[in-house]
């Protein structure tokens, strides 16, 4: 969900490029990490400077913020190994889990604005999406 509201925000809540970096656009920001409950977890990391690096940084890379990318696949990782070891053996998931976490874990958020921040969410939501579909074939836990 992170990835999803953090790309709603690029495409739909700044209504042209010339609000960029203004007070709307300061405000959107805001309001993203209220809607994921990282506001005050921001405040305490960034001293409440909102600049959209930053706060993509932290919802996208930050390894210790628990709504963030990079931490939700560290767990996906672990609890992936753990499937594996009580199925005795792995399936696609794993491999696709592994790409995605080095995905996030070797970018830098620099890395990720050059390359626009939409196409490197679409990317993941994309890879997610794989992923769930992995883990529900590979594990039968069907829909």
């Amino acid at each position: 969900n992170t990835a999803r509201i953090l790309d709603v925000k690029y495409y739909v809540l700044l209504p042209s490029l010339l609000h960029v970096g203004g007070s709307i656009d300061n405000f959107h920001w805001q309001s993203i990490l209220r809607s994921v409950s990282a506001h005050r977890s921001y405040s305490w990391v960034y001293e409440s400077e909102y600049k959209a690096a930053n706060i993509a940084h932290f919802l996208i890379l930050n390894r210790r913020m628990p709504r963030s990318l990079a931490f939700c696949y560290e767990a996906i990782n672990s609890n992936l190994a753990h499937l594996a070891h009580g199925y005795k053996g792995q399936v696609g998931a794993h491999e696709t889990a592994a790409r995605t976490r080095n995905m996030l874990l070797t970018a830098s958020i620099e890395q990720v604005m050059e390359r626009g921040l939409h196409e490197y969410l679409e990317e993941f939501i994309v890879a997610n999406d794989k992923l769930a579909n992995e883990i529900s074939d590979g594990y039968r836990f069907y829909k």
